[in-house]
């Protein structure tokens, strides 16, 4: 990442620049709970992601694509905010959730405006089209939220139903940044959904390692401990492929850990899934989503954006090693 990092060095100070000038409230509770987000850090993946298709469809300097890489960062930040609060989440990217500090009607409000902060925002393309694709998005993961939810402690969950969560949950979020984008460079159609592909499949990508490092990664790196989605009842793939053929025995621990997470074998079954083949077989579903991305990058010339969206691909599944 650090060629990409050193290639939009300028355009992530601007974008940081953005966010924090249209998070400022006159309420003094949503600047401090603002602030304590946005000094956390993470990887802002999405934004990136706009500003770096805007770059590869052929946008110069135009503040416009700023602002759409921040109201993506506001809709994610906001759903974030959700989540612990319904997650009863305690850590987040290595410190205390907002929720945690705060307290979870602090949150889920402060969440609400950053929400209709990003919407406000939108307005500021002057595009109907972009309005309509966010609409549909920020509709879609709500919805992918409750199917979340409903498939809490689910030890039935298929690789079908895991992969539509995925979808809905962060997919639509990672496809929404890059046809944004498109639709401001006044892209072809076809151009359009090369990109909304690429960010598809390097959304479920990243999903997919997420899950992974669940259960390999270790919590310093992560910012939050390893096994918390054992814990919290969240079936994903490294468990949908141990329930469906480690022995009896791992199968029954993971089911109890699902029913019971106070009592839960958490080493056991982190053992258990470091020792099967599912490490292997995340791994390479997650590298078939890569090598999809990038192939969807040969309708566009050659260009250092383009580079630094193949290298950002490939940094997807490198986080597993």
């Amino acid at each position: 990442m650090n060629k990409i990092q050193q290639l939009m060095h300028d355009d992530m100070q601007k974008l940081d620049t953005v966010i924090r000038n249209d998070l400022s409230s006159n309420v003094v509770l949503i600047n401090q709970i603002g602030e304590y987000i946005v000094s956390a850090g993470g990887k802002r993946i999405r934004p990136l992601l706009t500003i770096l298709c805007g770059r590869i469809a052929g946008i110069k300097d135009n503040n416009l694509i700023h602002q759409m890489a921040a109201m993506i960062e506001y809709i994610h930040t906001a759903t974030l905010l959700h989540d612990d609060v319904v997650d009863e989440s305690g850590l987040r990217r290595g410190r205390k959730t907002s929720n945690a500090v705060f307290g979870n009607a602090a949150s889920v409000l402060v969440g609400d405006f950053i929400y209709t902060r990003a919407f406000q925002m939108m307005v500021k393309s002057d595009s109907i089209r972009v309005l309509d694709v966010m609409a549909k998005s920020t509709n879609q993961i709500s919805e992918g939220e409750v199917l979340q939810l409903l498939n809490i402690g689910r030890s039935d969950l298929t690789e079908k139903e895991y992969f539509e969560v995925i979808k809905y949950k962060t997919a639509i979020l990672f496809e929404a940044s890059a046809r944004v984008a498109a639709i401001i460079a006044n892209t072809s159609s076809k151009e359009e959904e090369a990109l909304a592909n690429y960010a598809i499949n390097i959304g479920t990508a990243f999903q997919i390692v997420d899950d992974i490092l669940d259960y390999t990664g270790d919590s310093n790196s992560m910012g939050k401990n390893v096994g918390d989605d054992l814990l919290e009842g969240k079936v994903t793939l490294p468990l949908i492929y141990l329930l469906k053929n480690g022995s009896a025995l791992e199968q029954q621990k993971i089911k109890d850990a699902i029913d019971k997470p106070n009592t839960a074998e958490v080493d056991f079954i982190i053992s258990a899934i470091k020792n099967s083949g599912a490490i292997e077989y995340c791994s390479n579903l997650a590298q078939q989503y890569v090598d999809s991305a990038i192939s969807e990058l040969t309708i566009f010339p050659d260009s250092e954006y383009k580079d630094a969206m193949i290298e950002l691909s490939h940094s997807a599944v490198e986080r597993i090693t």
